[in-house]
């Protein structure tokens, strides 16, 4: 391998443009210096404006679209358990947290990288993921903790997406149960299998992010035109299981970057990643912060016995647009969430460098299988969230990257020789060693330890109170004419 000469992902290039010869040059030891390159002099088309994807705004959409898809929905739910200033307060708190760990998480990857790339090692066809940067830093147990937690956690935030799809399509067509639904749009979304990675998602995340934005501003507008309900009674905080439950709500909105690596090597100047995450989330807090605070002002406790915020609108056509616009959104996250446990399982069965697409498509659908089954289970819109955010989310993006980045650079030479010294803001190793220490002990304690308590308890009490495979979570009982006639049954 010649270094910063090599071919960047060319399972994209192979799949998505055939023999166009698309070429790249990777991030190299070099640094910034690296320019995507266009070696055939191919003239600009569609197809590279809407599918080839490598740019700093590309990497912008593509964390943005993913940080803020249904959890929007269920963040005022979080605000009614939270109340207002504890509401607005962790969302900032996290927000700049995970910042920090997609920061520490892209540092690493860039040192992983340099490293084998000093090293000789060539990773054309081969998409690199967080797991195999702690394998190649720390050694091999560092590798199963990070494949198990990170898989475990994409695994039910496809879940999440599921459920999500099927809570939000009852509030247009009530006509099919939830369950029903979650059987449609699992099928719907196993089309994510034929994307090849994060690279093919340019247009995709650009328009999951604009749907996005207008639900946020709709949720916002019409909490505000509709006003206070009577008698709306704003009681939050007042029991220690609703306040964890929604900090760690909270927690996993600002930890979403389990798919922070696939994203960066995506990318045709991957080092300029450090601060997008951060960007994002800013760009983020305009959506979540007006939602979440105008749906809490105008129904207040209402929200404690509903976690999407869509139910307690009057239905009009604004809202039946919302609703649409989210749903394709939550396709486009399912895929997002889905992609890194594709490539993992092509990885096991030997298929992830075949061109192939049809082929890598048809060695992908087991993985659909356990999503689908797994969220017929467990339909519970917005406890599964904060349950998810306390045990894997925790660990996967906030505690592990923290610790990890503590002990690749705990030796003097380590530090001399890394890839990427301390940032400007923070220019003191031993600043970022107890920047580092003081996210370990605050997840652990609060969002690990209290917060796993809290969702852990509300899990089982949503389990108690209409039990798994649940037929429509949280369904209004259908009203029924006629007194002579007999009610229909209530499906939770």
């Amino acid at each position: 391998m010649v270094p910063g000469e090599q071919v960047e992902d060319a399972i994209v290039a192979n799949v998505g443009n055939g023999k166009d010869g698309v070429e790249v040059r990777a991030m190299g030891v070099g640094g910034d210096d690296a320019e995507p390159q266009q070696h055939d002099g191919s003239k600009f088309t569609m197809k590279s404006l809407l599918w080839h994807g490598g740019s700093v705004w590309d990497a912008w959409f593509s964390c943005a679209s993913n940080q803020v898809a249904q959890v929007l929905l269920t963040l005022p739910y979080s605000f009614s358990q939270l109340g207002m200033v504890s509401g607005v307060l962790l969302q900032i708190f996290y927000g700049l947290m995970g910042s920090w760990t997609a920061y520490l998480i892209s540092v690493l990857y860039v040192e992983y990288r340099a490293r084998k790339e000093k090293e000789g090692v060539s990773f054309k066809n081969h998409v690199i993921q967080w797991f195999e940067v702690l394998d190649g830093l720390l050694g091999p147990y560092w590798k199963a903790a990070g494949l198990a937690f990170n898989c475990t956690f994409l695994l039910f935030g496809t879940v999440i997406q599921l459920i999500a799809c099927a809570s939000n399509i009852y509030y247009i067509n009530d006509r099919l149960d939830k369950r029903t639904w979650t059987y449609i749009f699992g099928a719907c979304c196993a089309t994510t299998v034929f994307i090849p990675s994060f690279h093919n998602y340019r247009v995709w995340s650009f328009l999951g992010l604009g749907m996005t934005t207008c639900t946020a501003w709709y949720l916002t507008i019409a909490a505000a035109v509709h006003g206070q309900v009577d008698g709306v009674t704003h009681s939050g905080p007042n029991k220690l299981v609703p306040y964890f439950t929604g900090a760690t709500n909270i927690l996993y909105t600002f930890g979403g970057h389990a798919i922070t690596v696939e994203i960066m090597h995506a990318m045709w100047k991957p080092r300029k990643f450090k601060y997008i995450y951060l960007l994002a989330t800013l760009y983020v807090f305009t959506l979540t912060l007006p939602s979440a605070a105008a749906m809490y002002w105008a129904f207040g406790d209402q929200l404690l016995t509903h976690s999407n915020a869509f139910s307690l609108l009057p239905r009009t056509p604004w809202r039946d647009a919302a609703v649409v616009l989210m749903l394709i959104h939550q396709f486009i996250t399912f895929g997002f969430a889905c992609t890194p446990l594709y490539f993992v399982w092509e990885k096991a069965v030997g298929m992830h460098e075949t061109s192939s697409v049809f082929l890598r498509a048809l060695v992908r659908l087991p993985i659909v299988v356990p999503v689908w089954f797994l969220a017929i289970i467990f339909p519970f819109f917005g406890p599964i969230n904060s349950a998810v955010g306390a045990l894997l989310v925790s660990f996967t993006v906030y505690i592990i990257p923290a610790l990890a980045h503590m002990l690749t650079y705990r030796s003097a030479s380590a530090r001399l020789n890394a890839a990427e010294k301390p940032p400007s803001f923070l220019p003191s190793w031993s600043g970022m060693f107890v920047l580092n220490a003081f996210v370990v002990a605050w997840v652990l304690v609060v969002g690990f330890g209290l917060g796993g308590w809290a969702s852990v308890t509300n899990f089982i009490k949503q389990i108690d109170t209409f039990g798994l495979f649940a037929k429509c979570y949280q369904c209004p009982t259908k009203p029924h004419a006629g007194s002579a006639l007999p009610a229909p049954p209530h499906h939770h």
